[in-house]
């Protein structure tokens, strides 16, 4: 099978394929990026991050199915917590995404942080733009629970929703700077138990005291599990979509994600480089005389700096 026409065509098996190489850091990963690339831009990306519990998950699938029962074409990015031994996603997303994952047009990818602690894996804006040529109308993007750290999903989505729930001290977090500044709009899930109404006040509240550009975050009450409130959401991020195309910022966020995309390619490139460097027999003297502290990190490093860029 050509992964490159597979992705191109659609094949579910071909995208997997594709994701894991970019993921593993394959060379084949890049030849796929290479031969699709020129068809990315059409999928809509939306970011949802929030605390553990907040019922991210719950509500990825609600929306997913909504927007599959409306013919639109959906691939979901589930983010979850690596396994310190290989590296893999323990899978806790897909798990809890089981009956729309046997929904017609949904396609839903697990993917683990790595170590990343943005809530992201380094690869998932790389899948974001396989899903993208294959085809997919909408890609949702759902970080690892972790709390104020989990911004990174700002630089890849949209669109970026920030989900809370009462009864979890949301309301005291949203008093915090961080993931607060993200939110393109805040949805207080399991509105249904007592505290929403609170929540949802101390999150306007909050939003109230933040400089506007043209765009005032909402702040909606939904419950996932009792299927409610879910097209007020769709119905927000198309507003909010329609608002970026409008002011010319959705060209800007392109320009800026396009920017983003090679800096972690040089990023990842230049690690491998230095890791290298660190492996070679010569370094090892080196790092002993770290270790004993007949030298530092510092100087270590500067002279594996210096040595990289004369090689290159």
């Amino acid at each position: 099978m050509d992964v490159k026409l597979g992705v191109l065509a659609g094949d579910t098996r071909a995208v997997a394929r594709a994701i894991t190489w970019v993921e593993n850091g394959d060379p084949r990963g890049a030849e796929v990026i290479h031969g699709v690339y020129a068809s990315t831009g059409r999928a809509y990306i939306v970011g949802l991050t929030g605390s553990p519990g907040a019922g991210k998950s719950t509500l990825v699938s609600r929306l997913a199915a909504l927007l599959a029962a409306r013919g639109q074409k959906v691939g979901i990015l589930a983010v979850d917590p690596s396994s310190p031994f290989s590296g893999g996603a323990i899978l806790g997303d897909r798990v809890r995404m089981f009956d729309v994952a046997l929904t017609r047009h949904v396609y839903i990818r697990s993917m683990g942080t790595r170590g990343s602690l943005g809530g992201l894996n380094r690869a998932t804006r790389m899948a974001a733009r396989i899903l993208d040529a294959a085809g997919f109308d909408w890609i949702l993007v759902e970080t690892v629970g972790a709390g104020q750290s989990q911004v990174d999903v700002h630089d890849v989505a949209y669109t970026t929703a920030v989900v809370m729930a009462p009864g979890m001290g949301d309301d005291i977090q949203a008093m915090k700077a961080g993931i607060m500044e993200i939110g393109d709009l805040f949805i207080i899930n399991k509105a249904d138990r007592d505290g929403a109404d609170r929540t949802a006040t101390q999150v306007e509240s909050v939003l109230q005291l933040s400089m506007t550009t043209g765009w005032n975050p909402p702040v909606l009450k939904v419950s996932a599990e009792l299927n409610t409130g879910i097209e007020s959401v769709v119905d927000t991020i198309e507003r909010h979509r329609a608002h970026l195309v409008a002011s010319g910022k959705l060209d800007a966020l392109k320009i800026r994600m396009a920017k983003l995309d090679v800096l972690e390619i040089l990023k990842a490139r230049l690690a491998d480089t230095m890791k290298q460097q660190l492996d070679q027999p010569a370094v090892q003297a080196e790092l002993e005389k770290v270790a004993s502290k007949q030298s530092d990190p510092y100087s270590l490093a500067d002279i594996i700096f210096e040595q990289s860029w004369r090689n290159t």
